[in-house]
């Protein structure tokens, strides 16, 4: 399946709930789900921080690390979607590929900010 002008993209399957994945590492979500469950609580740490006044230089310091996590949780999908995604729509050519191209386009000026 490729990327079309509708905003389907190739290896997912659309539903009532939207469009999901079908080209996902098991091994990948479960380290994916841990990163975010450990980010979740370092947002927490930050929430408390915050409450209790600590010192800005130590929350902008935990502020940072967060930011790094979710990076590389950004990586791996990124990856995976290049993996999967992108290369299964530019090897079914033309109007796939070209929306694939724009699609990678548009997530690298995104992320890149």
């Amino acid at each position: 399946m490729g990327v079309t002008k509708d905003g389907r993209g190739c290896g997912c399957e659309v539903d009532a709930g939207g469009r999901k994945a079908v080209g996902v590492d098991p091994d990948i979500k479960v380290r994916n789900l841990n990163r975010l469950k450990r980010i979740e609580g370092q947002v927490r740490g930050l929430q408390k921080m915050v409450e209790e006044e600590r010192y800005c230089a130590d929350i902008l310091t935990q502020v940072s690390s967060v930011q790094e996590a979710l990076r590389s949780v950004g990586r791996e999908l990124l990856r995976n979607h290049l993996k999967h995604c992108a290369s299964s729509a530019i090897r079914a050519g033309d109007e796939a590929a070209d929306a694939m191209y724009d699609e990678l386009v548009e997530l690298m000026y995104r992320h890149a900010r």
